[in-house]
Order: C-alpha cells, then structure tokens, then sequence
C-alpha cells in the first residue's frame, strides 16, 4: 500500500478498481505536520483524467501490472502497435494511452508495455534516449557556450532546446519525460 506522500509522477495505482496512472502531484503541509497531496490521474484504461485529493495516512492501492518488452513495429490513426520478439505476439496501444511518448519513438526501437488484466494499458520508454538532430541552425562563431540554448529538431520530429555547439548529425540525449537535453554522444 501506499502513502499519499509516495504518490509521484507515473507512479501506479487502484482506484475503483481502475488501474490509473499519476500524471500532476503537488503536495501541501498543513500544521502540525499533516499534509494533504493533490493529484491529477489518467485512467489507463479509458483515458479520462480525474483531480484526487489525498490526505494524511490513507492508504493506497498500487496497480498490479506486469511489463513486457516489446518492439514499436508501425502506427495508423488510431492506435500503435507493437509486437513481443520472442513470442511475436502483437499488442495495439489507443493513441490517448501512448501520449507524449510518441514524441521518442522510432519503428524498430525496443520498449515496454505494462498490462492490468491481460489487458495492454501503458507505454514505458526509457527515461533517456539517444536520437539524431536532423535539423538545427548553424551556431553563430564565437557565440558556442553551453548557456545559450537553440532549438534543435531531432529524427522523430519532436522539437527540443540543446546548447549552440549542436549541430546536425550529432546523436544527443534526451529526457524523456522533460524533454530535456541531457549530453552529446563522442563521436
């Protein structure tokens, strides 16, 4: 069981006999050391967002989910598929459930899918991934220290700020859930 105050970003639980998901938390204490949690969660399986409030020792149910790693094959209006390597069993994932992660993903790349009931509720990527800048503008000389930051737009089309020395070709890192650049590989 949870605590209110264990209640982080994407962290798992049950409510109603629903597996949700945190997606906000923001946390108030009160006087004499009593703190109330505000949380905003998605339920995984219909996609609604919901405003909870918990408060001092209640207790919470954590979601009994298992994960499996899969690989990202395609994607169409819907939804996104995936497939399981070694049993090549295929799983479909509604475009509302992938979210932002979409924003990372490439055909081919390897992942893991959380299920609740048999049933494929989630998408895990990595917190940090390695994609190529595509395109970026040309630093202007003299003008290359790492505090000055540009947009840079990596090979899955998702935009994010890097420093002025990028340029395109180079592999980066990225944050996942920030959308942060974390370093350049060496090439």
């Amino acid at each position: 069981m949870y605590g209110p105050t264990d209640l982080k970003k994407n962290v798992l639980i049950t409510l109603d006999g629903q597996p949700y998901k945190v997606v906000e938390y923001s946390q108030k204490v009160m006087g004499r050391g009593g703190s109330i949690v505000n949380v905003k969660v998605k339920n995984l399986i219909t996609g609604a967002l919901l405003p909870k409030t918990f408060k001092g020792q209640e207790k919470i149910e954590p979601a009994e989910v298992t994960t499996r790693k899969v690989q990202y094959l395609y994607k169409d209006d819907e939804k996104f598929y995936f497939m399981d390597p070694a049993s090549f069993e295929q799983y479909e994932l509604l475009n509302d459930l992938v979210g932002d992660a979409k924003d990372f993903m490439k055909e081919g790349d390897e992942m893991e899918i959380q299920f609740y009931n048999g049933t494929a509720i989630n998408l895990v990527l990595p917190k940090n991934l390695w994609l190529e800048v595509t395109y970026t503008e040309t630093a202007v000389k003299g003008d290359t220290s790492t505090s000055v930051m540009k947009d840079a737009t990596l090979e899955t089309g998702v935009v994010v700020k890097v420093p002025a020395f990028i340029k395109v070709g180079d592999v980066i890192s990225v944050d996942t859930e920030t959308y942060a650049y974390r370093e350049r590989k060496n090439k």
